[in-house]
């Protein structure tokens, strides 16, 4: 058996991983046996020492991130046996047979309980975007696992890494870990939809994937409608208004790289056309410039809280870009509006657009309440991986 450091629990305090919770914060811990550095495998017990689970140890206030609740050979098998099973899982759900969709997540952090893990499969292009130390230390060996059960279907994996964690100590903080060297560009489907993703120098992994199901409802409400896409990053949102039979698009992010982006994919779907219009500006700044009523308004911003001192500014700033596109609506408009903060809970980005509402005075509906897709899972016993909150509204 490994002989990994030993931390051991305060009194009561392990409670919440007898319940499968994924993260042991700082405050939890009573003593540690050994000198785990960050990113080393470690091994929970109680008080009494009793074994509780194993993760990864990182100094801070997330001190151990749980990947087992069951003492075993922390080795290529056991990694082997993580990620064959979040393969199988998308298999489920039919993505690697769907002519019409080829990008996905392909593991989801602790949703497939791998916390600190997030790849993504781009047509062939595998990014993966480490969150912790000891996924980051352990890339090469899922680089390597991946190829192995997925075969054929990777042509190359990439390493994105950098921006999520602090590797500056690090060599070739992102590279290409296998198969081909790509440019650093792909071209996937997504519902039909054809979208260019620059995984290298784009957000994220290159794509916002967990919108894919909110951005094919946005398309059956766009018929003749006037649509603004107010932090358009890429032009998802855009493509599918065009594909819905909208008369108008904006387009609008204050990233001049993220617009390009957007008339690449609007001209790769439907080629230039007048009804297209980019707006390199601040949200508020648009508005505050707009001469003109929609009736769709998509509103995607980037996470407003990142951690939970911001939450109160964060709830603030929600309620302001949405009363601000609730006084630029028609009446009988569709405001689809969304949170990633994951701090900010449904309920907090509930109040902050109900807020929103009253100060406007309008009468509105909420027909739809919605979430991240399948493949991006939330454990059940994890509900802070619920980050992804929408609310479509009928505004009068």
């Amino acid at each position: 058996m490994n002989e990994f450091p030993r931390v051991f629990l305060k009194s009561g305090r392990d409670r919440s991983i007898k319940r499968f919770h994924l993260w042991i914060f700082s405050g939890a811990i009573k003593r540690i046996e050994g000198k785990p550095a960050d990113g080393d495998v470690v091994e929970v017990f109680s008080t009494q020492g009793e074994y509780l689970a194993t993760g990864h140890y990182q100094n801070g206030s997330i001190t151990i991130r749980i990947f087992s609740f069951i003492q075993a050979p922390i080795n290529e098998a056991f990694w082997t046996d993580k990620i064959n099973s979040a393969i199988n899982y998308r298999r489920s759900l039919g993505f690697f047979d769907n002519p019409k969709t080829n990008v996905f997540r392909l593991i989801h952090g602790e949703g497939d309980n791998m916390p600190g893990l997030i790849v993504d499969y781009y047509n062939g292009v595998i990014v993966l975007q480490a969150h912790s130390v000891g996924m980051y230390r352990t890339r090469a060996l899922f680089s390597k696992i991946l190829l192995a059960l997925l075969g054929k279907t990777v042509q190359t994996i990439y390493d994105k890494s950098e921006s999520t964690l602090n590797t500056a100590g690090e060599e070739n903080a992102e590279k290409f870990l296998g198969g081909d060297v790509g440019t650093g560009n792909a071209v996937v489907l997504e519902h039909g939809n054809h979208f260019e993703i620059d995984f290298r120098k784009g957000q994220k992994t290159g794509f916002f994937i967990d919108q894919r199901e909110n951005r094919n409802l946005l398309k059956k409400y766009c018929n003749g409608k006037q649509v603004a896409n107010v932090f358009s990053y890429s032009g998802g949102f855009s493509v599918y208004a065009e594909r819905g039979g909208a008369t108008l698009i904006d387009s609008i992010d204050a990233s001049e790289k993220a617009i390009d982006l957007a008339k690449k994919n609007m001209e790769l779907n439907f080629g230039a056309k007048e009804i297209h219009r980019y707006f390199t500006k601040d949200a508020f700044e648009y508005f505050r410039d707009l001469d003109q009523k929609f009736n769709v308004i998509i509103l995607d911003p980037p996470a407003f809280a990142k951690h939970r001192q911001a939450l109160n500014n964060a709830l603030k700033a929600y309620r302001r870009i949405n009363e601000i596109a609730m006084n630029n609506m028609s009446p009988g408009s569709i405001l689809f509006t969304f949170s990633c903060s994951q701090v900010v809970s449904r309920e907090d980005f509930r109040t902050a657009v109900f807020s929103a509402a009253a100060n406007t005075g309008r009468n509105i509906r909420i027909m739809h309440q919605l979430t991240q897709p399948a493949d991006h899972p939330i454990n059940i016993y994890h509900p802070e991986g619920e980050y992804l909150k929408g609310l479509v509204l009928f505004v009068e």
